[in-house]
């Protein structure tokens, strides 16, 4: 493996582990419901994941 694929893989596992801590913590005002969601779309989407609950999931 590759040196870029190794930070690459870094980054979305740190974007992903954010989305994580943030919704359990951070972001109390969202349901149990929105919460799985928001946590299964960052696991299965990665940084892209994270980006979206960045603009749409994430309490302003």
């Amino acid at each position: 493996m590759s040196l870029i694929t190794n930070i690459w893989g870094l980054i979305a596992l740190a974007s992903v582990i954010w989305v994580i801590y943030d919704v359990m913590t951070q972001n109390k005002g969202l349901s149990d419901v929105k919460k799985i969601i928001w946590i299964v779309v960052a696991l299965l989407f990665g940084i892209l994941g994270a980006v979206l609950y960045y603009f749409l999931g994430r309490k302003k």
